[in-house]
């Protein structure tokens, strides 16, 4: 058995289609396909059944697939230690992040520290992350909501307050607290569903008695006050969030708890390097000091 063959067979896996697979490894279709049919061969079981043009793990694949990750994330913890002994100061420091908005502050302070380490930052659904995260493909997640699992470290960090934003002349902008069933009517702009603030405040109106009437969703959080600011629909912004904006006021939600928790994630056998720790002490100062 080749490491060729497990690296081939997890991005058949995870793809569940060869032209895409092949295309994601810069290979040809032919060649993936032989490769997945020797190891087959080694097995003596066939690992997937095909449905038309699309390949669908069975019961020997699905098994295999949970021992194949489990070989490649130990290589690749081995790469990054050696790495890391071998050239502390230089490296890629990957992250995966559904809560976004503390992180350009968190990154400078970080480069102060660490002016060579480099960065590859994802913004995820949280069902993205956690896949990423159960795979030891990222350093650390800054998540929302907190994710307990098995093999995930989860430290929450900040509870971080959800407001209403409303646009200078709205209807509410004089006050400085709204019940959520005062929202019933209003239009919204938000993020897409599968992001955790966006999870949570659906739910909060759903038991409130309404369902958020949505004129936009996208998977740029950064984009909301300025829709807000343009009058095309209110929305929910974390605290932390929250900009100086002239024409937004920022109103308390009077009636509920609304609020949501940031957590720092990690994979519990991933290898961490000198780099990471010394991010995780930047993440914990940084919101030690919102407190």
């Amino acid at each position: 058995m080749e490491l060729l063959q497990l690296q081939y067979f997890l991005a058949v896996a995870r793809s569940e289609h060869v032209t895409e697979a092949a295309r994601r490894l810069h290979v040809t279709q032919s060649s993936l396909s032989k490769t997945i049919q020797r190891l087959e061969e080694d097995l003596g079981v066939p690992l997937f059944d095909r449905v038309g043009r699309k390949l669908r793990l069975n019961d020997f694949g699905v098994r295999f697939l949970r021992r194949a990750e489990r070989a490649l994330f130990e290589l690749e913890q081995g790469r990054q230690e050696i790495r890391d002994f071998s050239g502390p100061e230089q490296g890629t420091l990957r992250l995966a992040v559904t809560a976004a908005s503390t992180l350009p502050h968190i990154l400078r302070e970080f480069r102060k520290k660490r002016p060579r380490i480099q960065f590859h930052v994802q913004m995820l659904t949280t069902q993205e992350m956690i896949a990423l995260l159960h795979r030891g493909e990222v350093d650390f997640c800054l998540s929302s909501p907190a994710i307990q699992g098995e093999d995930i470290d989860c430290q929450i960090v900040y509870v971080d307050p959800i407001l209403v934003a409303v646009q200078d002349g709205h209807r509410l902008a004089d006050r400085r607290s709204v019940s959520l069933a005062e929202l019933r009517e209003e239009w919204f702009v938000g993020v897409k569903r599968g992001y955790g603030t966006r999870d949570l405040v659906d739910g909060m109106c759903k038991q409130a008695g309404f369902e958020p009437y949505y004129v936009y969703e996208g998977d740029e959080p950064a984009r909301l006050t300025a829709l807000v600011e343009a009058g095309i629909g209110i929305a929910f912004i974390p605290a932390t969030a929250r900009h100086a904006r002239e024409h937004i006021r920022y109103l308390q939600v009077e009636d509920r708890e609304l609020s949501r928790e940031i957590a720092l994630l990690s994979h519990r056998s991933r290898y961490l390097s000198r780099a990471a720790l010394e991010f995780r002490e930047v993440v914990l100062d940084y919101f030690g000091s919102l407190q």
